[in-house]
């Protein structure tokens, strides 16, 4: 399996758990955009909560593939899809300005 197919296919997964979870999934040549049509975007031009996961090496953990934020921030590695979508549940489903809020 080439790297990219094996993005994708990672990607893919991470997708499946997501939808599980009632998000909404669409693989793109981009990455996986996963919306939470339960919580509101940050402006008007962002209407639902919503990121674009790529999935790439990181050269700080010996070059396995990971899961990343839009901003570049890392989620997991690649075969640990639980925590990844645990972790972007977590962040997408926060409204702005409840951080500590105990919501």
């Amino acid at each position: 399996m080439d790297d990219r197919t094996g993005r994708e296919a990672w990607l893919a997964a991470l997708g499946a758990h997501l939808a599980a979870r009632r998000f909404e999934v669409e693989l793109t040549a981009r990455g996986l955009q996963v919306t939470n049509p339960r919580e509101p975007g940050c402006c008007e031009s962002v209407v639902m909560a919503g990121d674009m996961i790529t999935c790439s090496r990181r050269g700080s953990d010996g070059g396995r593939l990971w899961f990343f934020t839009s901003w570049r921030e890392p989620i997991a590695p690649a075969d640990e899809i639980i925590n990844a979508a645990v972790f972007i549940h977590g962040y997408l489903s926060r409204r702005p300005g409840t951080a500590g809020s105990g919501r």
